[in-house]
């Protein structure tokens, strides 16, 4: 192939994907319409997504007014936040549970969209981006875990690099290097401390943030540009106006989602198990704490690293990131029907594994 053929090719592929005459606000706002189908319900969860984003963007900035990015001082300025901060608990609380919430919104939102066969062309951005959102998503949930510098978070994080190390072992020659310096570069010093809380916040408020504001841009653009899915059937019975019949349903939610994420920060204490509670602070001569493992959102990775070789879950991770991103062309003629069939198996696997997932590891280890 020439070069002017495939210059020609990739304007062709770039002019589909973003089709520039529709960037009017007539196109994109008056004229705009949402399929309506009995999984209409899907379409809010972007929103929701986004909407929780903002909230931990807002509680984020309130929270930096006290935190102490040191491990002298980051575990006493959130005990401060907690105790003696007025709202300092409410808003804390909050930003834990909205990162949760968030979480739980974009990958229900990735499993809705497969379903509905959203990634079919022209829509192959869309669905990149997102899967980029869900892995920016669950770094921030990563990196923010350790800002507390507890004992739980610290030994945690430790387990967390050293399993990148690990994927070493398993590559071929100067390869094998490559994940002990990526570890290496994360961590920033021998052992886990003031470099690596360092190099975590900087990740956490900043980097990761910026990076998920950009994705997240070229995300909302493409959607503008190509509209919503056709539904899980493909023919929708009717559509409604955008704007301002779904745009006021999607702020219903966002209103209902605040109410729901405000009372349950102010009304479950740090001490319940379905809360965030504070642990000691991270002491290096003490003992590691028993029963360490990661938030609900790694379970469906993390008990099965406990039950397997690890081998056998850094092959199927990889997988699945390639799978994930190369969605649209490896799915490209597959049916909706078979798309619903396998959104639902990997729903059920990753309830089962978040909901039960101690109870069987403690069944195949008795």
């Amino acid at each position: 192939m020439k070069l002017h053929e495939i210059v020609k090719n990739t304007e062709t592929y770039v002019a589909e994907r973003f089709p520039v005459e529709k960037m009017s606000y007539s196109a994109m706002v008056e004229k705009k319409e949402v399929p309506v189908h009995r999984v209409s319900w899907a379409y809010y969860m972007g929103g929701l997504a986004l909407y929780f984003f903002s909230v931990q963007v807002v509680t984020g900035l309130l929270l930096l007014f006290y935190y102490q990015p040191t491990v002298s001082d980051a575990h006493a300025s959130v005990e401060f936040i907690t105790e003696h901060v007025p709202g300092g608990a409410l808003v804390r609380n909050m930003h834990a549970w909205a990162s949760s919430l968030m979480i739980g919104a974009v990958m229900i939102h990735l499993l809705t969209s497969f379903a509905m066969k959203a990634f079919a062309k022209p829509r192959e951005i869309t669905w990149v981006t997102g899967v980029m959102l869900l892995g920016i998503t669950f770094a921030l949930g990563f990196t923010g875990y350790l800002l507390p510098w507890h004992q739980v978070a610290v030994n945690a994080t430790k387990i967390g690099l050293q399993s990148i190390e690990e994927v070493g072992q398993y590559l071929p020659g100067a390869m094998a290097e490559w994940p002990r310096i990526v570890k290496e570069i994360i961590q920033g010093e021998a052992a886990v401390g003031q470099a690596t809380l360092s190099r975590f916040f900087a990740l956490h408020v900043i980097i990761l943030p910026l990076s998920i504001i950009g994705v997240l841009g070229m995300h909302l653009l493409s959607v503008q540009l190509h509209g919503m899915s056709k539904g899980i059937d493909g023919t929708p019975t009717r559509h409604e106006k955008f704007f301002p019949t779904f745009f006021m349903k999607d702020l219903s939610v966002w209103g209902v989602a605040f109410i729901i994420l405000f009372v349950i920060s102010l009304t479950i204490p740090f001490e319940s198990l379905y809360s965030y509670p504070l642990f000691e602070p991270f002491n290096s001569k003490g003992s590691t704490p028993d029963g360490i493992k990661p938030e609900w959102y790694f379970y469906f990775i993390y008990y099965p690293l406990e039950l397997l070789p690890y081998w056998v879950i850094l092959v199927g991770s990889g997988l699945l990131g390639a799978i994930l991103m190369g969605t649209p062309w490896i799915f490209k003629n597959t049916s909706r029907k078979t798309l619903q069939i396998l959104a639902i198996l990997a729903a059920i696997y990753l309830v089962v594994m978040t909901v039960f997932g101690e109870q069987i590891y403690h069944m195949f280890k008795a």
